[in-house]
């Protein structure tokens, strides 16, 4: 298992009257993924409303902010023990035998219309054997044709703008490969974490969006970007795109700044504790009920 620990602090110049927010800034409690220890501070005395969808088990923070700066402070440590699976075994389902919840994540989205790439999925992919290698096929193929570029792409550029652009970030990646599978009848869906092991030279570290694809039963994850290592990856929220799933959505005249975001690996307690790191295996942080 894998113990890490994340700080985020989020900063707003709210005009009057006030504004709206949803945030997504706390790590999904699943299964596979605990929760050791958690802190949420927020600047203003405001009311908060949390919420935990009985699902996807992203946690939503509610709150209207009056006029003024408002500071969000959010940390946690984390455990992970993946599920791991030998690609290999794991297969395609029937859409007849997909469970409710799944199929949401079926259909075209915002961001991803897969309903104009069933042409091109089926050249590329539609010969390849059903599974999970056809899946780690797509994963490939996007990392090959996009390259990462920070500033190619905005808060509107969709799977068919950046295909179009050839160029894009971690978000734009995500929505290729989400719009490829399910034009392929693969359930995929938009996931926000965090880049544990970017390059420096991207950056500090930052939010990071990646992929998870349905297979046999349980929620299997894919970085298409290749920016981050998949072992080391936390779910926050989940969603169809990146409408679903941003971590902050905003309501009203706000000015933001920059997040600030820290990542860490914690080591040294009882128990096996392994650095992440890039592997062949398939993993989930999901049971397969959410």
């Amino acid at each position: 298992m894998i113990r890490i620990g994340f700080s985020i602090d989020l900063g707003y110049e709210v005009a009057a009257p006030g504004a709206d927010f949803i945030f997504n800034v706390q790590a999904a409690r699943t299964h596979q993924q605990r929760v050791i220890e958690e802190r949420l501070a927020i600047s203003q005395r405001v009311g908060l409303h949390l919420h935990t969808d009985e699902i996807s088990r992203t946690r939503h923070v509610r709150l209207t902010a009056h006029p003024g700066v408002l500071m969000l402070h959010s940390d946690a440590i984390v455990e992970v023990a993946h599920h791991v699976e030998a690609p290999q075994v794991l297969t395609e389902m029937p859409v007849a035998r997909l469970p409710a919840h799944v199929l949401p994540f079926l259909y075209p989205s915002r961001y991803c219309e897969s309903d104009q790439l069933q042409a091109l999925a089926n050249a590329e992919f539609g010969a390849l054997p059903r599974g999970c290698l056809r899946v780690m096929a797509i994963r490939d193929w996007v990392r090959q044709r996009i390259a990462f570029r920070s500033g190619a792409s905005d808060s509107s550029t969709s799977a068919l703008a950046t295909l179009n652009n050839g160029a894009g970030v971690c978000r734009d990646f995500a929505h290729v490969m989400i719009a490829l599978c399910r034009a392929l009848n693969l359930p995929a869906r938009f996931i926000t974490g965090f880049d544990f092991g970017a390059d420096p030279a991207l950056g500090p570290p930052d939010f990071h969006a990646y992929v998870e694809v349905y297979l046999s039963g349980r929620w299997y994850l894919f970085d298409p970007s290749g920016t981050a290592i998949p072992m080391g990856l936390l779910r926050l929220a989940c969603g169809r795109d990146a409408a679903d799933a941003a971590f902050a959505t905003l309501f009203g005249a706000v000015i933001c700044h920059p997040p600030i975001i820290g990542v860490h690996l914690i080591s040294g307690h009882v128990g096996t504790r392994m650095h992440p790191a890039h592997a062949l295996n398939a993993i989930s942080t999901d049971s397969g009920a959410g």
